[in-house]
């Protein structure tokens, strides 16, 4: 765990230094927030080796538009400036010119021609989608291929394939395995299982459209819309999923009867021994409007040129912390809570940017996890407030924001270590003036992992990691079933 970093000012009253941070931030919250985003905004997602996310669309005449910027930023080091109605811009060494109003363009020093006009609005620089596929290529030095009907951007080798086979068991199961592990929203309707794809860089296999033969699960259609990618499975019963094989794996079968009749909202089905179920969220009955929804936002410490802690010669703390959120974010998905991870590759966040993007989402409960060779066990922090500026108005002082919430995780720590006891997990629970957690408007708590013993290497062991967050998860569901939030 790194010592907190020192900072000032007032929440929601950084405009300079968040400026660029709300055009990248947008990308990490419009991948991992499907769900809360407005159904009516256009997104385009992009997928590289460096980083899988979205940008929003923006709509001029009639044609569509995405920031240059945005698109850029998460690949690499980007510049851009403005003289005018001229804007300038430096990707790496690659230098482009852009005038606003116009369809001709300067890249690496070569005239380039836009399918539409180079817009210019408040220094920020939008082109038209329909030229991503030539305009890309230049700037990147490699091959890009754009799905331009579903607004997906492939940046190299990165396609994630799949495979699916009908086996005739009674009853029959639907097997699709994938390339790399995936992580879809799945929704339910009578004889029809949604699977949207948002993070992955799914494509199709040979046909769009699989039919089976088989009355309970006849067919698997595949379709990308809004930068995601669906496959809907269909069927003449209720159908449900599980996943194993570290997530490549997913299998669809009907649903038992008593889950085929409820009326109510089903709660995930129980998958055999040792697959865990995705959890399964059914597109109708709606939440009512008046319904608080229990949210959380996981926070993989460290990452990018900040390693954290040396846990060995070759171990570093950000590769721990990210394989034990993404076990959280599994964990407490299948208990029925929706998650967004600040980081779900190796990248860097500063701590203002992971409080700004936690705060602008508005989560029930912020999860910062961490990883020592220190001790054993579990160690579970609250932050303790610092000294800091007076609020002023409707303005929080920034370094302490946290004040007003920490009953709320007190109460979140309690669970969880209630949790880990019950497993008999070593823990710990102590206060610290740590960032971000002094920074977050919500019940907020750092989790450090230490191993079970005196043996660091135990530290990278899957069943190890899945073990402490599914108690971590544990305690986060009896914190809402208490509070009696919706799922």
């Amino acid at each position: 765990m790194s010592s907190p970093e020192s900072s000032g000012g007032l929440l929601l009253s950084r405009p300079r230094r968040f400026a660029r941070l709300i055009l990248v931030g947008a990308a990490i919250v419009f991948t991992l927030l499907l769900s809360g985003s407005s159904a009516d905004q256009k997104r385009i997602s992009i997928y590289s080796t460096a980083a899988n996310y979205s940008l929003p669309v923006t709509e001029r005449d009639g044609r569509d538009y995405v920031g240059l910027v945005e698109i850029l930023d998460p690949l690499g080091s980007v510049s851009a400036k403005t003289n005018g109605q001229q804007w300038k811009l430096r990707y790496k060494n690659v230098d482009g010119e852009f005038t606003a109003g116009k369809t001709s363009a300067k890249i690496r020093g070569k005239d380039f021609d836009l399918s539409a006009n180079f817009l210019l609005e408040n220094g920020r620089g939008l082109v038209p989608l329909t030229s991503l596929s030539t305009l890309m290529p230049r700037f990147l030095g490699g091959p890009v291929t754009f799905h331009e009907n579903g607004r997906r951007l492939f940046v190299g080798s990165v396609a994630t394939q799949f495979s699916a086979e009908l086996t005739k068991t009674t009853p029959p199961r639907l097997v699709m395995n994938f390339s790399s592990p995936v992580n879809p929203t799945i929704s339910t309707e009578p004889g029809k299982l949604h699977m949207v794809f948002v993070r992955e860089p799914l494509v199709p296999p040979g046909s769009q459209t699989l039919n089976f033969g088989d009355k309970t699960i006849s067919s698997a259609i595949y379709q990308e819309n809004n930068g995601a990618a669906e496959v809907m499975v269909t069927g003449s019963a209720s159908l449900m999923a599980s996943f194993s094989n570290d997530r490549r794996t997913i299998t669809i079968t009907a649903a038992p009867p008593t889950a085929q009749n409820q009326t109510q909202m089903p709660t995930p089905p129980i998958a055999p021994a040792n697959v865990a179920p995705i959890p399964v969220i059914p597109s109708i009955p709606t939440t009512p409007a008046s319904a608080r929804r229990f949210f959380a936002v996981v926070d993989a410490s460290h990452g990018g040129d900040e390693r954290g802690a040396a846990l060995t010669d070759k171990l570093a703390e950000k590769d721990v912390t990210l394989a034990i959120a993404r076990y959280l974010r599994q964990e407490l998905e299948s208990r029925g809570i929706s998650v967004l991870m600040l980081r779900d590759s190796d990248t860097y966040l500063g701590l203002d940017q992971r409080a700004a993007l936690a705060n602008n989402v508005h989560p029930t409960i912020f999860i910062s996890v961490h990883a020592s060779t220190q001790g054993s066990g579990v160690r579970l922090y609250t932050t303790l407030i610092p000294s800091g500026d007076e609020n002023r108005g409707s303005f929080l002082a920034w370094d302490t924001a946290q004040s007003s919430f920490l009953t709320a995780s007190q109460g979140a720590l309690g669970s969880v270590a209630s949790e880990l006891q019950k497993k008999l997990v070593p823990v710990r629970t102590l206060v610290a003036p740590l960032r971000p957690l002094n920074n977050i408007t919500a019940a907020a708590l750092a989790v450090e992992v230490a191993p079970p013993g005196s043996d660091t290497i135990k530290l990278r062991l899957p069943d190890y990691q899945q073990f402490i967050a599914s108690a971590v998860a544990n305690g986060v569901a009896a914190l809402r079933d208490r509070l009696g939030m919706q799922r």
